[in-house]
């Protein structure tokens, strides 16, 4: 691409590192997603051959440990295009993946015992961050192997390797080289050889391996070095290369069934591609699994560090993908709350130690997260059925909710009025829709998980001050269109900012501007996008809470109208413009169509966040508001549809940011698809408008598949495991029960009467 020639001259001297864009390449390109695969199809008029690469690497939902696979694969098409018999040359080429702190000299090359590639490795101490190993593996045929390139200076081993290349030469040798401590460039090559007729397709399959088993230093308020998950089910990259060719061809057909459910949904095209493409952050540093199995996650990664450490339990809250493919994971989240992560106070420090252990607890809690960490419990148990699981962490929970009552309402009215830390990375001050329809939504939660566990007094107080909060919000903020912020600091418990007040100049600048405003960094009358979040997440998880329906749409439609904008161009924005710009079209945060816009709103306010594009397009889906709901998933696909954006990293924070995993909940709104593992209760009813048959994936704790809808049938398709279902309802209409499995779909009768 043109951007990337002129980016050379970015690099001071023209070029980059590998050289590689110098190379000849194919004249056409194409790529197709169809995640976890990408296809690339390469041609070109001079060449007799095409060439189709199905990039991939394992994504099986509920298998933990095939999915944590630290290898890519890279499977080669080719096929002559010529009317004469082709004599092929396939030749693949890595740079050695592994130099330490010894560099170049350090580094070590040999043969793979099968000599299917070459191992690379370091003479690194083995406890040391930079030791490790890599293999480049040939499946399915004995390549010939050159295991370490000629060693030289300046361009010296690119050009003789080239050279063997271009002339058919190619020189094999076994790496026993690297052992003198040579310097100059180091890497391997692997060749194939193979006779085409006319037509005849040929076939070669290079797997890239990795193993760091010292990762790095923890973070968090621990200094321990952590070991990832994979280092404790294969010694080294070789090991992972004997497990992946003996498994390779269960993986790829299991990875592509996935992909066939997933991609065999009768969505709208945005939809599903927001909900396949983001599924590359689970597969980016941004996610990340301990040796003890446990999870953990940055908000979102550079390219050489994470970004914002500790599973931010209020940017996670968006994340609605693992939860459902990979649950076991998922509930190790909630254990790192309430187990490492929670004083005896119940004070829950919202971002995590890294390797586990005990966290400080010197700052705000924050009150999105932690309230919704209780909503999250009960997603957990409903997904799981595990309810000696939820009974060893309910009292947990509750001290974490007593918490925040104590802390955030005092009076126990059932809205936040204290102030209160939140995503946007500072507190609000009063009553505001955002954080305490969570609260709602962890009162309404917490008075269910109450009832479950026999405990009739606990429910009868939770419920009762959700009641109270709802009828607060509804009759004393709510404003006729939607819930703004009513802002205070008189009054409160927390008495800093009248108090600073006092000390304040009368001839100072600042201090006038606080006088008249208030706190900084609140959004009093303005209109709040993540306004009635707590009522998406109750919905989504099947809680009732008692806010208003007919509030919550008014809202929703607000935060369409005001908040939308189809074109950007004239929208200023002094914060962080490039996540939607000029002609693009985005959900802004938060406006004031009335009006009030504070002189320092919160510091995010003017930007547009996908995350947040998401969770409002599923509300919207949820509530009926459907072709406002598209559209605004539509804008975010357009921005990233592979020119400017990468389509599989949406950036907030750092890349891969994990609050765009909210793009998982469109696969819920669209549906109506709910499972719980509880009752064996599956719920279905498709949002978006649809001809003929309609057909979704779906994923479970014990399997997953695909459900489709036709005028006479619901069928219940397992790809992979069981369900049992003890009731389906259809439209909140049961229509009936059975189990599904592997080559025995569940096939319910529906009537006229049952369907919408």
């Amino acid at each position: 691409p043109p951007e990337k020639l002129y980016d050379q001259g970015l690099q001071a001297q023209g070029y980059r590192k590998g050289g590689h864009e110098g190379m000849p390449r194919f004249s056409e390109c194409e790529f197709e997603s169809f995640y976890p695969f990408g296809t690339v199809t390469l041609r070109d008029p001079k060449v007799p051959v095409a060439v189709e690469l199905d990039a991939w690497s394992p994504l099986i939902p509920g298998d933990e440990k095939a999915s944590g696979i630290p290898a890519a694969i890279l499977n080669y098409t080719i096929t002559n295009t010529s009317d004469e018999p082709l004599s092929i040359e396939f030749s693949y080429h890595w740079a050695h993946p592994v130099q330490g702190k010894g560099g170049e000299k350090g580094t070590r090359n040999r043969l793979l015992k099968d000599g299917q590639g070459i191992y690379f490795t370091n003479t690194d101490d083995p406890e040391s961050e930079t030791f490790g190993s890599a293999a480049l593996m040939v499946v399915g045929h004995t390549p010939r192997c050159k295991a370490m390139w000629l060693r030289g200076g300046w361009f010296d081993s690119l050009s003789a390797l080239w050279r063997e290349v271009e002339s058919g030469q190619f020189k094999e040798n076994d790496g026993r080289a690297s052992e003198r401590d040579l310097s100059g460039r180091n890497g391997g090559s692997a060749l194939v050889e193979m006779e085409l007729a006319p037509g005849e397709l040929g076939g070669v399959t290079v797997a890239l391996i990795w193993h760091f088993p010292n990762v790095g230093w923890g973070v968090g308020g621990t200094e321990k070095q952590w070991k990832p998950w994979y280092a404790t089910q294969w010694e080294n990259a070789e090991a992972v290369a004997e497990y992946l060719c003996q498994n390779e061809d269960s993986l790829w057909r299991r990875t592509l069934d996935f992909a066939h459910a997933l991609h065999s949904s009768t969505l709208p095209p945005a939809v599903l591609d927001a909900i396949a493409s983001n599924l590359a952050i689970l597969k980016s540093p941004t996610v990340l699994r301990q040796a003890n199995g446990n999870l953990w996650g940055w908000e979102g990664c550079f390219t050489q560090s994470g970004c914002c450490h500790g599973t931010c339990t209020h940017v996670w809250n968006y994340a609605q993908a693992l939860p459902h493919l990979f649950p076991a994971l998922e509930r190790t989240l909630r254990e790192q709350e309430y187990l490492r992560s929670m004083d005896r106070r119940g004070h829950v420090n919202f971002r995590a130690a890294l390797p586990d252990a005990p966290t400080s607890h010197d700052y705000h809690a924050a009150s999105d997260g932690q309230l919704g960490g209780i909503l999250k419990l009960w997603r957990e148990w409903q997904i799981s059925g595990d309810t000696e699981w939820l009974a060893r962490l309910y009292p947990l929970a509750k001290r974490s909710l007593d918490f925040c009552i104590a802390a955030w309402d005092p009076q126990r009215r059932g809205v936040l009025t204290e102030p209160h830390h939140n995503t946007y990375d500072i507190e609000f001050w009063g009553a505001e829709g955002m954080c305490t329809s969570i609260y709602l939504g962890a009162l309404s939660a917490m008075a269910e998980l109450a009832s479950a566990l026999q405990k009739p007094d606990e429910a009868t107080s939770y419920q009762a001050l959700a009641q109270s909060g709802a009828a607060f919000l509804d009759s004393s903020l709510f404003n006729g269109e939607y819930y703004p912020q009513k802002v205070q600091w008189e009054g409160l418990r927390d008495t800093s900012f009248s108090e600073s007040l006092t000390q304040i100049a009368a001839d100072d600048e600042w201090g006038d501007l606080l006088k008249r405003e208030g706190p900084k960094y609140q959004y009093g009358t303005g209109c709040l996008s993540d306004g009635v979040i707590g009522a998406w997440m109750a919905s989504l998880y099947g809680v009732e809470t008692p806010l208003r329906k007919d509030h919550i749409a008014s809202h929703l439609k607000a935060v369409f109208v005001h908040n939308f904008k189809p074109d950007l161009f004239g929208h200023a924005c002094l914060q962080r413009p490039s996540y939607a710009l000029g002609h693009e079209a985005g959900l802004l945060l938060c406006t004031w169509p009335h009006g009030g816009k504070p002189t320092l709103p919160f510091v995010y306010s003017d930007e547009v966040w996908t995350g947040i594009e998401y969770q409002v397009a599923s509300h919207c889906i949820q509530e009926g508001l459907v072709e406002e709901g598209l559209q605004i998933v539509e804008a975010v696909r357009s921005r990233y549809e592979g020119h400017v954006r990468n389509p599989f990293n949406e950036y907030e924070c750092g890349s891969y940011y994990a609050r765009a995993m909210a793009s998982y909940a469109l696969l819920q709104a669209c549906t109506g698809f709910r499972y719980s593992a509880v009752t064996k209760t599956l719920e279905f009813g498709p949002r978006v408008p649809y001809t003929g048959t309609f057909q979704s994936f779906f994923a479970t704790a014990t399997g997953f598949g695909t459900i489709s809808l036709t005028n006479s049938t619901l069928t219940v398709t397992m790809a992979e495991g069981e369900l049992e279902i003890n009731q389906t309802l259809l439209y909140d209409q049961p229509i009936g029960n059975g189990l599904a499995r592997v080559g025995s779909p569940l096939i319910l009768p529906v009537r006229e009467d049952d369907r919408r």
